[in-house]
């Protein structure tokens, strides 16, 4: 079948199938398995497709009209101008999630020591590493399957970074510090989680997404359990969701915490809390 015919067909499956982007996934979809780029569709339109490729894309297409997230068949995301492989062990980097690393860039300096808690794909502690000199990145997580991605990432990237299976803190060593905790942990309320889209709540891990009854579970968790691993002055970078800013920041005060604030995207919504951890006498 010819390149220009084939997108064709895979629109018009994907548009059958009610998803919202078919145009573009189609398009996105044949790129990943012919190697090409967009203006395939304008020059190469009548190019014959081989066989065995226009098989694997139409399988790719049939994956994606059963709500299986782009990223996944595709095997890659873009993030903070990086490539992340992605599988359904981790949570698909989303560009909200640049914001957290941003606001963590502000205040990192050469030298420190990271701890990404919660890290997936571990796209948030190396992009700090990736942009930043000699610092050192620990990045924990629950999920042995998650960090074997975060380890692949690592490796394509060719940075350096300490991965660790555990139960928050319970992955790591006592006496272990840090400069900067920066983390994406589960948030979203256990009753809303049926009513996510069926990419998300079909595909990617639940684990990753479920932050118990309030969504609250984990900043609680974090902000007392932290406190033993943090260096005096330490900065503290977490993503929240869009309606916990109120909330997340009495957590965060109430625990001891300083300078706490709530930064919100580029929608206007709770985005990143972000505060300092001074050691302090019976906190």
């Amino acid at each position: 079948m010819k390149y220009g015919a084939l997108y064709r067909l895979g629109t018009e499956r994907l548009t059958a199938a009610g998803i919202g982007e078919a145009s573009l996934d189609a398009r996105l979809l044949l790129e990943h398995i012919c190697h090409t780029d967009r203006n395939a569709l304008l020059v190469h339109a009548e190019t014959e497709v081989e066989q065995a490729r226009t098989q694997r894309y139409l399988d790719a297409v049939a994956e994606r009209a059963r709500r299986v997230p782009l990223q996944y068949i595709t095997g890659v995301q873009e993030f903070m101008g990086l490539s992340f492989a992605v599988n359904e062990h981790v949570l698909i980097p989303r560009q909200d999630t640049e914001i957290l690393v941003e606001e963590a860039m502000r205040e990192l300096h050469d030298g420190m020591r990271i701890l990404d808690m919660c890290t997936g794909s571990g796209c948030v502690l190396l992009s700090l590493l990736r942009y930043s000199n000699d610092c050192v990145g620990t990045g924990v997580d629950i999920s042995a399957a998650a960090l074997a991605v975060a380890g692949k990432n690592a490796a394509a990237l060719g940075l350096e970074a300490d991965f660790r299976e555990g139960d928050l803190f319970a992955g790591l060593e006592s006496g272990s510090r840090f400069d900067m905790l920066v983390s994406n942990p589960p948030y979203i309320r256990t009753d809303v989680i049926p009513g996510l889209m069926e990419e998300v709540r079909s595909h990617e891990p639940l684990t990753a997404l479920d932050g118990k009854e309030d969504g609250l579970h984990f900043y609680r968790r974090i902000s007392r359990e932290a406190k033993a691993y943090l260096n005096g002055g330490a900065g503290v970078f977490l993503e929240i969701g869009f309606d916990q800013g109120a909330d997340v920041r009495r957590i965060l005060e109430d625990a001891g915490y300083d300078s706490v604030e709530i930064v919100k995207d580029y929608a206007g919504h709770d985005r990143v809390a972000r505060c300092i951890w001074q050691e302090k006498e019976n906190v």
